[in-house]
């Protein structure tokens, strides 16, 4: 017997919560479920933390489910305000059509867009951009409740500081959104981060009053760290799934320096590794977990960049920690044995700054050739007679340098 998609992915951990869960339980178990995850374009790429909902529609797809892939050209434009303290920076409409092309090919990586359940990209803008506000309100206001809305967690932060009524209108504009989708696509169940929660359980109850039909709401663990802080920061801002803004060996470095106890709950939630082996390979915490590590960072990689990207960013980190330069990362510079070093760690972007570079010295984490650099007006040539070397900072970083 087929197993419920439901038990894979409360397995798994995907599952943080639900409504109706028995019905839905039903359903998922009996029959093909068109389902929807929306994704709202802030930015000219989507970001690690949306890989847990896409991983979530991947394997729903796997088992015979429909997704529906919403991208938010129309909501975009209001701008949500879950999580947030202070209202999102107004885009205009060319911005966030720009955004939605370039996110497009993201989305279409984790999903197959051929056969039976074929995924489909919809985008809100084609019906919100359009709607007439008089007729919205005449025909859905009654269904919405503001003391029912002012309740909801992605609001209470806002209120505290001043909720505009431009933000107040996102709530509105998502569960018109479902209600859209269940009509034209026979759409039944919204899927999401739980810092969406408040919104997707307004779609779904918008449709019981509306249409007077079942409809559901599914959201998904946040990807954390253990002591609750959201994983995916780095040094340089977001973990970003463009390969332009965090390259794969980046993405590869990450997650294989992720901590012991967070190396078991990425596998579940980031790869498709079977849960048996995933036990096995992280039952003990010593030196055997970074096998573990290597398996996260290669999978992940694997899933956002393809194989081919993975199989390269796994050499590399290979060649610069497990010894061997010829497929170390490397860098061209134009410098020579007389440049500053600061100078030589802002150009191979180490570092941000020479600022940056100079505390990373004096703090004892930055080496040349093995040698530990302990001067911060020092020169290349104080370290190295190479026109090639190695420079390392800390224990993460290792990169080939060549000054030309």
């Amino acid at each position: 017997m087929k197993q419920n998609v439901f038990d894979t992915l409360e397995a798994r951990g995907f599952i943080k919560q639900t409504v109706y869960k028995d019905d839905l339980y039903k359903l998922l178990g009996s029959q093909s479920v068109t389902f929807y995850c929306g994704f709202d374009p802030t930015a000219d790429s989507l970001h690690i933390g949306h890989f847990i909902p896409l991983m979530a529609a991947s394997i729903m797809q796997k088992a015979g489910h429909k997704p529906i892939l919403l991208v938010g050209g129309g909501t975009a434009m209001i701008g949500d305000p879950s999580g947030r303290n202070d209202m999102r920076q107004m885009m205009t409409r060319e911005t966030v059509e720009g955004y939605v092309e370039k996110i497009k090919p993201q989305l279409a990586r984790f999903l197959s867009f051929e056969g039976e359940n074929a995924a489909v990209i919809v985008n809100n803008a084609d019906w919100l951009c359009k709607l007439n506000y008089i007729d919205f309100l005449r025909d859905y206001g009654a269904y919405l409740s503001v003391n029912k809305m002012l309740t909801a967690d992605c609001f209470k932060t806002r209120l505290e500081k001043g909720l505009s009524f431009l933000e107040f209108n996102y709530m509105p504009m998502q569960a018109y959104d479902f209600l859209r989708l269940f009509t034209d696509y026979g759409c039944m169940l919204e899927i999401g981060g739980n810092d969406q929660w408040s919104n997707i359980l307004a779609g779904a109850d918008f449709i019981r009053r509306v249409a007077h039909k079942d409809a559901y709401a599914l959201t998904c663990s946040l990807l954390e760290t253990k002591d609750g802080k959201k994983m995916g920061k780095t040094q340089k801002g977001a973990l970003w799934l463009d390969a332009n803004k965090t390259t794969p060996y980046e993405m590869y470095q990450y997650f294989r320096n992720v901590d012991d106890e967070e190396v078991e709950n990425c596998l579940r939630l980031l790869t498709y590794v079977d849960l048996n082996e995933i036990k096995e390979m992280c039952a003990h915490r010593d030196e055997r977990i970074n096998n573990a590590k290597k398996r996260l960072a290669y999978e992940v990689t694997k899933i956002i960049h393809g194989e081919a990207a993975a199989v390269d960013a796994q050499a590399k980190a290979q060649a610069a920690f497990e010894g061997g330069n010829a497929e170390m990362p490397t860098v061209t510079i134009s410098a020579n044995g007389e440049s500053g070093l600061l100078d030589v760690m802002v150009a191979c972007k180490v570092c941000a700054s020479k600022g940056e570079a100079r505390r990373l010295i004096e703090g004892g984490g930055v080496k040349i050739d093995d040698k530990k650099v302990d001067n911060v007006t020092g020169k290349v040539g104080d370290y190295t007679g190479n026109t090639e070397f190695v420079l390392c900072k800390g224990k993460k970083v290792r990169l080939k340098v060549i000054m030309q």
